[in-house]
């Protein structure tokens, strides 16, 4: 029985500027730091996977520049396997992202670049490779129809489906029907639900409205209370693992799909690979960076020993 992953997703070469606080506009303002690093959230996605142990392979677009070298490089030293087209005439994607000094918090605008053509044409060239996957899982920072078809693709050959639905973005019901899990934040869910999640009864009630809408189950992400896992036959918390203080949040979410989908590649139920989500998470907050900040296999199985 297969133990892959397959995840379809964006890489963009993070571009990240810590700051006491975000200008305003026409404003200038000095930051305290400047960092440039691989991220997007399928190719974070991929590398925490991989990176605690997980057999995983990636799909995307690229252009052919130094941003394409450095995700090539990312990959071969997670151990992610690049399922991807190159091209010549588009670029490979970049982000800003704003670190607020004294939180940690971050906002964050995405050029995908050669990633937004991703079509369905491209999906069905790896229609194999997808059949083939334990778990597949997927965003919405390339194009939806070519996520669609993919879990479409998955649904259809037994495979476990999981859509993070980020960014934020309203959808149809019959995304949810194609998703085993999805596993929305805060402000993803009020984007999906209309109803704001700002406690753990309304993170329940709007993990209802989800169901409602064909999802087999919600994963609540709620930063430092952890993760609700919410299904017709349970509705439980996990909560977050405070390893260290934490350092940047800008991966957590990541973090937590990846490390979920490795644990359900290798048999874990549901609620054993949430916790595990949650453990990934937790390490990845204590350190600077997206991809970088992702933890070995070793040091998760450690914070779950350690129950903290």
């Amino acid at each position: 029985m297969s133990d892959s992953i397959v995840i379809l997703g964006v890489f963009v070469a993070d571009t990240a500027y810590r700051a006491p606080r975000a200008p305003r506009m026409g404003e200038t303002i000095l930051g305290t730091s400047f960092a440039l690093g691989p991220g997007g959230k399928g190719s974070n996605q991929a590398v925490a996977a991989a990176k605690v142990g997980g057999n995983v392979s990636f799909i995307t677009k690229l252009g052919k520049d130094p941003f394409a070298d450095m995700a090539l490089a990312t990959w071969k030293a997670a151990g992610v396997t690049p399922a991807v087209t190159q091209m010549d005439d588009n670029y490979t994607g970049a982000a800003y992202i704003f670190i607020e000094e004294s939180t940690g918090n971050n906002a964050i605008i995405v050029c995908p670049g050669a990633a937004t053509t991703i079509s369905e044409r491209d999906i069905e060239a790896r229609s194999d490779l997808i059949k083939s996957a334990a778990v597949f899982v997927t965003q919405l920072e390339q194009p939806l129809p070519a996520a669609l078809r993919a879990l479409e693709i998955a649904k259809a050959a037994g495979v476990t489906t999981i859509l993070n639905p980020a960014p934020a973005a309203p959808l149809d019901d019959r995304v949810f029907s194609l998703c085993d899990y999805v596993t929305p934040n805060e402000t993803e869910t009020e984007a999906l639900t209309g109803m704001k999640v700002d406690s753990v009864d309304n993170a329940r009630k709007a993990a209802d409205v989800l169901l409602r809408k064909g999802a087999g189950a919600a994963i609540i992400t709620l930063g430092e209370a952890g993760a609700l896992l919410h299904s017709e036959r349970r509705s439980e918390l996990v909560p977050a693992y405070k390893v260290a203080p934490v350092v940047e949040t800008t991966g957590a979410g990541d973090a937590f799909n990846g490390g979920f989908a490795a644990a359900l590649a290798r048999g874990k139920k549901p609620m054993e690979a949430v916790r595990f989500g949650c453990a990934v998470a937790g390490i990845s907050v204590t350190r600077p960076g997206t991809a970088p900040s992702m933890p070995s296999l070793a040091e998760v199985e450690a914070v779950l020993a350690a129950g903290k």
